[in-house]
């Protein structure tokens, strides 16, 4: 496995794991209750969905930025403008949904988290 694919597997596992420790320090530890509405009713955000939709997000990121590399010669330069707009939307509007100022303020910085792993982590070329 070359070197770029490494930095991009580590990545997609170290976004989940960035997240898990966040969750880890407000849910358990903290004991902020991080129940999010959800169709109608609330869902408590648990540490799998936690680690699955991060792991789902960088896979996508990954993709994503596969595609634009196929399609482009700016491509690094139009995920990262991509990247952080999908992360100035998602975190004033991710965390909306949360029952309470700490669930909100949890899951703003759940997605902050992720986005400082992923942007950087998935900028640069990719590989097939």
């Amino acid at each position: 496995m070359n070197i770029k694919r490494k930095r991009f597997v580590i990545t997609v596992i170290a976004a989940p794991a960035a997240a898990l420790a966040l969750w880890t320090l407000a849910v358990p530890v903290g004991g902020v209750d991080l129940v999010a509405a959800s169709g109608g009713g609330a869902t408590t955000v648990g540490p799998a969905a936690t680690a699955v939709a991060t792991a789902v997000a960088g896979l996508l990121g990954w993709a994503f930025l596969a595609l634009l590399e196929r399609l482009t010669e700016r491509s690094d330069r139009i995920w990262v403008i991509t990247a952080l707009a999908v992360l100035a939307l998602s975190v004033p509007l991710g965390p909306l949904g949360g029952e309470g100022a700490a669930t909100v303020a949890v899951l703003a910085g759940l997605h902050a988290v992720v986005g400082a792993v992923l942007i950087p982590g998935l900028r640069g070329k990719t590989v097939r």
